[in-house]
């Protein structure tokens, strides 16, 4: 199938790639030329503009950083409804707020474009290797159509319910990885003040009830010091920021994500937005007086 795909980003980027490998032709564009000269090439084609890929295909996929990038190349100037045929399929595969995912799909509606919200969970690794787990919010039966499509990108792709449930579904994932990372960070703490090492720790725990995907990704990240980025704590600050607004809206106490995000937020401030948010330990290496990896 030609597709087009439009955020070609640390995820957009091996999304798009996987698409390629898989026999698919790609039409793609990013304000990024480097990112888009990477992906052409693998063997992609590049578009002039959101407009111009959404022209040229029945299904286009964007992957963009938060709702206002996602409204702006939907809804913008040179966006896709501009160049959108009838009947184009457009998911959105940003993590992005649900009223935003709403919002998109009522003037996608208006044009006579079906969409999908489609946000992923799984980082850069699970980017590359086609593992993501998608989150799907729309019309059950658009997305049986392009189910297998996300499959080439994902290891699985759910139904959550009418637009703005995947980014709902997303919301929540966000929140229970940010405070998984938190507690990790923080056990890994007291382990080095009192003396233990950690690694022995990690290696005792792991198969235990505190054992979960998290902890076995990030705490090897936070006992190297690695902090390269899979996921940016700026990115994660976005997304517990979307939650704390939705959470507000339905009436959803949020105190612990509140939290977390005030720590990401400190770290933000200290210059380190751009790295992993297994950097948490970093907020917390500051307040113990204590030096990562110690």
């Amino acid at each position: 199938m030609k597709i087009g795909f439009i955020g070609l980003g640390i995820m957009g980027k091996p999304m798009a790639k996987n698409l390629l490998k898989a026999g698919h032709s790609i039409v793609c564009y990013d304000v990024n030329a480097a990112n888009v000269a990477d992906v052409v090439a693998a063997g992609a084609t590049a578009g002039r503009s959101s407009a111009d890929v959404a022209a040229q295909v029945p299904l286009l996929i964007t992957m963009l950083p938060n709702s206002p990038h996602v409204k702006s190349v939907v809804m913008g100037e040179g966006g896709v409804l501009e160049g959108a045929r009838e009947g184009l399929i457009l998911i959105d595969m940003s993590s992005i707020a649900p009223l935003a995912s709403q919002e998109v799909e009522k003037a996608c509606a208006q044009k006579k474009v079906r969409m999908l919200d489609a946000p992923v969970s799984g980082g850069e690794p699970k980017a590359i290797d086609g593992s993501l787990a998608i989150m799907v919010g729309g019309e059950k039966g658009l997305f049986e159509e392009v189910r297998d499509i996300l499959l080439v990108m994902g290891a699985s792709a759910v139904h959550c319910g009418p637009i703005g449930a995947g980014n709902t579904t997303k919301l929540a994932n966000q929140i229970i990885v940010a405070l998984n990372i938190a507690a990790v960070a923080e056990a890994f703490t007291l382990v080095r003040k009192a003396g233990v090492d950690p690694h022995l720790v990690f290696d005792a725990i792991k198969g235990g009830l505190a054992g979960s995907t998290v902890m076995n990704a990030k705490a090897p990240m936070m006992m190297d010091s690695n902090f390269k980025p899979g996921f940016k704590i700026d990115l994660h600050i976005k997304d517990l920021a979307n939650a704390l607004d939705t959470g507000h809206g339905v009436g959803s106490p949020l105190p612990l994500t509140s939290l977390a995000r005030e720590m990401m937020e400190t770290l933000h401030s200290d210059g380190f937005g751009g790295d992993d948010h297994s950097a948490l330990a970093r907020y917390y290496a500051k307040l113990s007086g204590t030096k990562i990896g110690e």
